[in-house]
């Protein structure tokens, strides 16, 4: 039998991943819009993409201001706030007149998402028990996952079905719900909360702490090597995959419904490697699972390049997606673990990051789709891909070979 506090934790979970699976369909909604936004704004589709590497930018930065923020006013009340952010600025959105004044709601849209996946994850860090924290965060990556699917499927259907306004319009409803769900949530915890137990004080935000403890993180080489290396990891995999439907439609007839449909697979080889994670790791090991993971990404970009048929580029989308989180969720156990006395600042520095180097790729694959340069560009960053899967694994192979022999010598001291 569940004690209170137990279900009144679960239902908090249930309106957190409802409000971490709209954030996520809201960054990738966009990404079967391209050809349907180019025409109707008459501008390329290289110029339409700056709706995703504005998110992706925005997103990124806010990362670094969203923690801070949660520990001074309340993990759960600024989730609350990011997401009823979120429900205006998609409804601003839907109502977008132009090009400019979709970009801007956009990046406005990624500045609030910024705040609510990254903080979900902070209040069950403080709110769930170690040995459930696993499990815990494994549901919230299925909301996350399952987000990403569904919006890239609903951004394609309502372009052919609704028009793209109507997709906007329907996230908004859906983080409205969210916010309302939280903030009734919240309000009956603090009613039944007894009078005595008083909120601890937050500690004052001081920026120059802030930046002093970032400085010092910097000064770290394997800080900088995890944060050089996930900066690469999303120019190449994300960057490249906001013009998967893009190339679906213009490369292969499909109609944005069906593209989105396809990128549906992306986030099914996502799911597959949740399932088998554990397993995988025991057999090949971090560096092999990195080496592998870069390899199916690369196996997944050329056969989205060359492929002659559209079955073999649906392959490819399946194949891109299972590489990208073999590779990505060993980069992100690093990122745990490269500074362990600043867990937190060190993880929010990582997303920055990832995200920052998305919309570097987004910028340098839009320059070039508008050239006809998709396939070739697709190409150099499957060569890019696996060279930089040989560069991680080989460096994690070494860490873990000089690890050993510190523990043997470490029990060699001993024995002595």
């Amino acid at each position: 039998m569940q004690t209170a506090p137990q279900e009144t934790t679960k239902r908090t979970l249930r309106f957190m991943a409802l409000a971490a699976f709209t954030s996520m369909a809201s960054m990738r909604v966009c990404d079967p819009m391209l050809p349907a936004l180019s025409q109707e704004f008459s501008v390329s589709t290289g110029d339409a993409s700056a709706v995703i590497a504005a998110f992706a930018v925005a997103y990124g930065l806010l990362q670094l201001f969203y923690g801070p923020l949660g520990d001074r006013l309340g993990k759960t009340r600024v989730v609350i706030g990011a997401t009823s952010a979120c429900a205006l600025f998609c409804a601003i959105t839907a109502l977008a007149p132009n090009l400019t004044a979709l970009v801007v709601s956009r990046a406005a849209m990624g500045a609030s998402a910024a705040g609510i996946i990254p903080l979900c994850m902070a209040w069950i860090g403080d709110q769930v028990p170690y040995e459930q924290r696993q499990e815990t965060l494994a549901g919230l990556m299925v909301a996350t996952v399952s987000g990403m699917m569904a919006g890239q499927w609903f951004g394609g259907f309502a372009v052919e079905a609704l028009g793209w306004r109507a997709a906007f319009a329907v996230l908004s409803l859906l983080f409205a719900v969210a916010a309302t769900l939280l903030w009734r949530q919240m309000s009956a915890v603090a009613a039944q909360a007894p009078a005595s137990a008083a909120p601890q004080a937050a500690v004052p935000f001081s920026l120059r702490t802030y930046l002093s403890n970032t400085r010092q993180l910097l000064a770290m080489p394997r800080v900088r090597w995890v944060l050089t290396v996930v900066t690469i990891e999303g120019a190449l995999a994300f960057g490249t995959l906001a013009f998967v439907p893009s190339r679906m439609v213009e490369g292969f007839g499909l109609s944005a419904a069906a593209a989105g449909g396809v990128m549906v697979l992306y986030g099914i080889g996502g799911l597959l490697y949740s399932l088998f994670a554990r397993r995988w790791l025991a057999l090949l090991g971090e560096h092999g699972l990195a080496m592998l993971g870069a390899l199916a990404i690369a196996c997944g970009l050329l056969l989205l390049a060359w492929s002659p048929v559209v079955a073999w580029a649906v392959v490819g989308c399946f194949f891109a997606g299972l590489g990208f989180y073999m590779l990505h969720n060993t980069l992100q156990t690093q990122a745990t673990q490269m500074a362990p006395h600043a867990r937190g600042m060190a993880v929010t520095l990582f997303a920055c990051l990832l995200f920052l180097g998305q919309s570097c790729g987004v910028f340098l694959v839009a320059l070039s789709v508008d050239r006809g340069w998709l396939v070739p560009v697709f190409t150099a960053a499957a060569l890019g891909v696996v060279a930089l899967g040989a560069v991680i694994g080989r460096s994690l192979h070494r860490a873990r070979a000089m690890d050993a022999t510190g523990v043997k010598a470490a029990g060699a001291s001993s024995a002595k």
